[in-house]
Formats: C-alpha cells, sequence, structure tokens
C-alpha cells in the first residue's frame, strides 16, 4: 500500500502510471467523488502490493530498512541490488509487503435523535470486519440505578454477523453531561450500586454484550478509591459470565496530574483489576478551543509512554479520532468549532482553491480558507499520513490496539492502511 502527495500538475491518470495500476483503482480506494479535480497536499491511498520509496540524502540500506521494519537484505533482494550498490538521492526503491500485526480495534457508535440514520448504520457495517469490538454509545446510568438504554437498531446483529464482540457502554451521564454527584452515588450507595450491577448483567445477556465497558468521567477525587472497588466488584461478578471489563481513561502524563477529568482516574490500580483500557488520546484542538491538531503525535506519545510505565502495554488501547474540526477565525472563547469527516475536510479544500499542507511535528493535515462572507477559517483533521503516523506508533510501543471515536464519519483510507498494517484479532 502506498501513500502518495498529491503535487502541483498530476492527475489521478498520470499517478496510476507513476505506479503501473488503474485510475479506477485509486479512485475506488479512496472514494473520489471528483478525481479530475484533486488538491494538491490531498494524500491518497494507492492499492498496490508493498510501496515505494524515494532515497532521500544519508539513506543508506540500513536506515530504510529500520524505516519499515525489515531487513537490508530484504529490501535489497526486492530491488536486485547487493547491500553495498550505492544509492542515489531521488532513486527509486521497491517496499516488499511487510508482515502485519495483530491487534484489536474497537469502533464507538453514537445513535443520536430517535432513530438511527441508515448512513450511521451503514458505517458500522462497513468498519465491523475490521472490528473487534463494536461500542453503541451509550447506556446512562440513572440514581436509582437502572439505565437509559441507547438505540441499538441493528447494532447487535452487525456484531454477530461479522464476529465481532458486542461492547456495553455504560457512562454517568445526565442530560448528556458527565454528572460527578451520579458518579458519586453509584460508587458509594452499595444498595443502588448492587442494583446497577444487576441491571448491567440483566442487560448484557438480553442483548448479547460480552465485553462491559465503563466510561465513567468527571469523577470527584475523593471517589477515586470507590471506582477502583467499584471495579473489582463488577469484575469479579462479570468474569462468572466470561465477559470481559472494560475502561475508558482520560489522557494522563503523571499520577499525579490535577483537574476534573483526570484525578478520579488511577491508571495503576485501575489497570490492574480490568481486562483493558481504552485512554482518550485527542481532542487537544477540541470543539470549544483554538485550532490545533485534534491527536497531535507528541501529546498522544507521552501519553502513552506514561500509560505503559503504569499499566501492560497489551492491556491499552490508543483512542483514535475519525474527525477534525473547521475553526471560524480568529477563535473566540464561547464560539464551536463544526465536526467533519477527513472525506468533508477535503470537499471543502477544493471548494475553496486552496492547498491543503501538512504539520510534521504534529503529524496532521491541514489549511485556511475564506468562506463566502469572507470569515477566515483553519481546518484540523486526518488523512493517511496522520493515520500511519499513529499506527506506527501502535506498533512500536506493542500496543493491544486502537479505539475509534467514532464511526459513521467517512475515511476510507483508514480502513486501507488498518488492513495493510494489521491482522484483527476477532474473539
Amino acid at each position: 500500500m502506498q501513500i502518495h502527495v498529491v503535487q502541483q500538475g498530476q492527475s489521478i491518470y498520470s499517478i496510476a502510471n507513476a505506479f503501473n495500476t488503474t485510475p479506477d483503482s485509486i479512485i475506488t480506494a479512496n472514494e473520489l467523488k471528483t478525481p479530475n479535480q484533486l488538491v494538491i497536499g490531498q494524500a491518497l491511498v494507492i492499492p498496490i502490493q508493498g510501496s515505494y520509496y524515494w532515497v532521500m540524502q544519508g539513506d543508506s540500506l540500513w536506515t530504510i530498512g529500520r524505516k519499515f521494519g525489515m531487513t537490508p537484505q530484504a529490501i535489497a533482494s526486492a530491488n536486485n541490488i547487493s547491500l553495498n550498490t550505492p544509492l542515489m538521492v531521488g532513486q527509486r526503491l521497491y517496499i516488499p509487503p511487510r508482515k502485519k500485526s495483530y491487534a484489536e480495534f474497537n469502533g464507538y457508535v453514537e445513535p443520536r435523535g430517535t432513530s438511527v440514520s441508515p448512513t450511521l448504520e451503514q458505517g458500522a457495517r462497513d468498519a465491523a470486519p475490521y472490528l473487534t469490538y463494536l461500542a453503541p454509545f451509550s447506556f446512562q446510568a440513572k440514581r436509582d440505578g437502572s439505565l437509559k438504554e441507547p438505540l441499538l437498531n441493528e447494532f447487535p446483529n452487525i456484531a454477530k454477523e461479522n464476529n465481532t464482540v458486542l461492547m456495553m457502554v455504560i457512562t454517568n451521564q445526565e442530560n448528556d453531561a458527565f454528572s460527578d454527584e451520579l458518579g458519586h452515588i453509584l460508587l458509594t450507595d452499595m444498595n443502588i450500586q448492587n442494583k446497577f450491577l444487576n441491571n448491567i448483567e440483566e442487560t448484557a445477556k438480553k442483548y448479547g454484550f460480552r465485553d462491559i465497558h465503563f466510561d465513567f468521567e468527571h469523577l470527584r477525587p475523593e471517589d477515586r478509591d470507590a471506582y477502583t472497588a467499584f471495579l473489582r466488584k463488577a469484575k469479579e461478578r462479570f468474569s462468572k459470565n466470561g465477559w470481559f471489563l472494560s475502561i475508558a481513561l482520560a489522557p494522563k502524563t503523571s499520577a499525579t496530574q490535577v483537574g476534573v477529568w483526570y484525578e478520579a482516574h488511577d491508571y495503576k490500580a485501575q489497570g490492574a483489576v480490568v481486562d483493558f483500557v481504552v485512554i482518550m488520546t485527542y481532542e487537544w484542538g477540541y470543539s470549544g478551543g483554538p485550532a490545533q491538531a485534534v491527536s497531535p503525535i507528541g501529546p498522544v506519545r507521552n501519553v502513552l509512554n506514561y500509560a505503559i510505565s503504569e499499566i501492560p502495554a497489551q492491556k491499552i488501547m490508543m483512542g483514535q479520532n475519525l474527525y477534525g474540526y473547521d475553526w471560524t477565525l480568529p477563535f473566540k472563547p464561547g464560539t464551536t468549532a463544526k465536526a467533519i469527516s477527513p472525506q468533508q475536510a477535503i470537499d471543502i479544500a477544493r471548494q475553496f482553491h486552496v492547498n491543503i499542507e501538512y504539520d510534521y511535528k504534529a503529524q496532521a493535515p491541514f489549511f485556511r480558507y475564506r468562506d463566502e462572507s469572507g470569515n477566515e477559517h483553519e481546518v484540523w483533521f486526518e488523512d493517511a499520513r496522520s493515520i500511519q503516523a499513529k499506527f506506527n506508533l501502535l506498533k512500536e510501543l506493542n500496543l493491544r490496539g486502537m479505539s475509534y471515536w467514532k464511526l459513521g464519519l467517512a475515511f476510507p483510507q483508514n480502513w486501507l492502511l488498518l488492513d495493510d498494517n494489521f491482522n484483527v484479532v476477532k474473539k
């Protein structure tokens, strides 16, 4: 699989010719609606076996081999050259397909309103072959220990048809906001807690959930140990049914990190109890804040480096956004950026005739444009380059896998590259 960035003067035909493939294969892989109007800076996935690499200053077969996780001998053999052959800057080398790693993948799906949209259901159906877990978001806990169910529609059947574990996501949300008071009641009132666990067990059996996933956020710092004790109790109960137990954790970089989103999440203690954790490594750039990359690689790496110091790497799933944001500039507190899919971002760049740029430090694409009313905008999103950087980090740290927030947003390149990099674990 090749990632190619569109340059000035290139067409779908010239790109296909350069990689000895067909325009139709590139159009289909990238779901290009306007293949004759490519955007300069747009990243395309070229569906070929292996990939090509152009030699840069200072490269050797050894440095190139390290970059692609293979031996210099393998690259030399694939290109019919000896290990001692001098490389020329600009020389094209063929990189044979890499051995795939095994990893688990989760996809949250969030139905909103009074019905599940066909687009959302189709998004879940398309993604399910690439997922270990499918996670409808969410069952909202109530103060009496009962549950408010999400719209499940065909999600249980989609999971079953694709040998995907149906994940029961449970939140301490009231009116779509995380509630510390609700969390406190569930964690400290034993009568309500027991009713809560009974209702979870009954509901999981009813729908066929095989992973119970607590996304408890904005908990009070003083409820930290109570949350850990609750998880131990839940683990003991749910294990008897053969179910997994998992949790979502805020992105921390130290055990002493302060803030209402962080202090009740105890990486070491809670990570020791559960089967795995999803770390929410996104939202540095968020809808209510200033324009920046949603999940810049540096901060993501810092969080995960701390996480693996407290939790075994094979229990950790990296969180990954399937969306970007379009901010109106200048940023003003109280304003909200518009969430967009990667495909929508490219459409906006095409509509307003601007090039897509790439921030190599953040490993994220971005651009600016001026709308019809003269307002300036800044857009950050995900593309093939940024998701491959995350896949590389996942493999480097030997993590359990990746968890997507959220399905239903068009990003075809993600699934192609996932399949190129990994064998998806099914259970």
